[in-house]
């Protein structure tokens, strides 16, 4: 039976004529399509051959050669177009974000400014001064621009940007520290998401760990006391995804900078998300600003770009001139270093926080500061027009709560108004598969039973997409 079998599967050449592949040769080539075509015969050939003639195809179960070849083909073809369509979920693609997570790690984090946007699209379509001076017609240093425009936003000496936070704490260790001891309280021995461990980086800088205090209670006596010659750099650690309550104690930002400054040793500041806006207003009182750890007197701070800054993934290193041309001179700064296009939508973001015009215009800034009061409206606002598509969905308003998301003040909530959406034919987790499969995805999340969208983490420019994978799915 099986042997009957095998001898009606198609040719490559009849399979690559079939109507139904003509869209995936267009838009991936025959090349692929072709090659696709024979692991999946080769596939179906070893299920026949060991089903030992009692294999059947959901598609026909008719044996005779025309029907049972025609089944067989469109079979094939419905497992190609199921690999091409996993290889294409697979790829990196815009998705709207519902969550109400607005910085969701797993969803890239921070969305860019439209003018970080239109600076991007300017520098990638041609060539940029990337590393030439205009002035003198010879070769420039990387980054002179944007280094000026952070010492004119934040009063810092100097600046570098690499891949990421990590890489800015891992480079600055390996410049300042490799061979000494690092101190660090042990109650800031964080671990971030990936396992990004902070005793496992001074390891690979090439520094020697120093714990001081204890879990939670660590005073500026035990910094002094393990102070010695081997010490290098005093770390301070930002918990951004943690805290620690009750009976706790650690020395402030300046207390600490004094000391140093008094043992003659760099005071670096690993601040993690890197805000510069006072988030104290949204009730958040225990996330710092760059300027206030600058102004304490830290050495060198580093942050992210694509947290709170609103900007797109790099490391940023600010502090002391002679330091941050140390960092710079590290033969591993070659290969941390960030693009042309980090750089043009780095300046972009930084420009909104220097006319100030961040909260507006960086999206990141603008979700965290919008008002349940404006998040219930839009919300209305939507769901009236989701009705009048006629949809075979029922949705209801709930009051809630966003995150911040990526690390940050893990323990704060948003206020903000839900759109819960709720079928007769479909279940919540049903629903939210349906729409995580739209074009472009929806990524929503599940409250009690029903799909829920939070419009904070949802561009008004994005609404009208939503709307049509609503109406997409009514329809289906």
């Amino acid at each position: 039976m099986s042997e009957n079998r095998l001898r009606h599967l198609p040719a490559i050449d009849q399979l690559l004529r079939r109507a139904g592949l003509q869209s995936l040769i267009a838009a991936a080539g025959r090349d692929l399509v072709r090659d696709r075509l024979r692991e999946v015969l080769a596939e179906l050939r070893q299920e026949l051959l060991s089903a030992n003639g009692a294999a059947t195809l959901p598609a026909d179960t008719k044996t005779d050669a025309e029907t049972d070849g025609e089944a067989l083909a469109r079979e094939i073809e419905t497992r190609v177009q199921q690999r091409f369509l996993r290889r294409q979920q697979s790829q990196t693609q815009r998705v709207i974000n519902a969550t109400g997570v607005v910085l969701h790690t797993n969803l890239g984090r921070a969305p860019l400014s439209p003018a970080a946007l239109t600076a991007i699209t300017d520098i990638a379509s041609g060539y940029c001064n990337l590393e030439y001076d205009l002035t003198t017609g010879q070769r420039g240093k990387r980054g002179t621009g944007l280094e000026q425009m952070w010492r004119e936003l934040l009063g810092c000496e100097a600046a570098a940007v690499v891949n990421n936070c990590a890489a800015a704490v891992f480079l600055t260790l390996n410049t300042l520290a490799e061979g000494g001891e690092v101190i660090v309280s042990r109650g800031e021995l964080i671990e971030i998401g990936g396992s990004f461990r902070i005793p496992d980086v001074i390891a690979k800088s090439g520094a020697r760990l120093r714990e001081v205090g204890t879990t939670n209670r660590t005073r500026l006596s035990d910094y002094e006391q393990a102070i010695n010659e081997h010490t290098r750099v005093i770390l301070r650690a930002h918990p951004s995804n943690y805290r620690i309550t009750g009976f706790t104690e650690k020395p402030s930002l300046a207390e600490l900078a004094a000391l140093a400054k008094a043992r003659q040793i760099p005071l670096f500041e690993d601040l993690g998300s890197g805000c510069l806006v006072n988030l104290q207003p949204l009730g958040i009182h225990d996330e710092p600003t760059v300027q206030e750890s600058l102004a304490a007197g830290c050495s060198v701070v580093a942050f992210s770009g694509d947290k709170l800054l609103g900007g797109p993934q790099a490391g940023i290193i600010l502090g002391q001139a002679e330091l941050i041309k140390r960092i710079k001179t590290n033969p591993l700064m070659r290969a941390l270093r960030v693009d042309k296009l980090a750089y043009a939508a780095l300046e972009a973001t930084v420009a909104a926080y220097a006319s100030g015009r961040a909260l507006t215009d960086i999206p990141t800034q603008a979700a965290l500061h919008a008002s349940q009061e404006s998040l219930t409206q839009r919300a209305r606002a939507f769901v009236r027009r989701a009705r009048k598509l006629n949809t075979q969905l029922q949705f209801t308003l709930r009051d809630d709560a966003s995150v911040i998301g990526g690390g940050t003040t893990p323990e704060t909530k948003l206020p903000t108004t839900l759109i819960c959406l709720a079928s007769v034919h479909w279940t919540a987790d049903q629903l939210e598969t349906k729409l995580r499969q739209n074009s472009p995805p929806v990524i929503a999340r599940i409250v009690e039973d029903q799909l829920a969208f939070d419009l904070r983490t949802v561009s008004p420019a994005n609404e009208a997409e939503l709307l049509s994978a609503l109406q997409r799915l009514s329809a289906s």
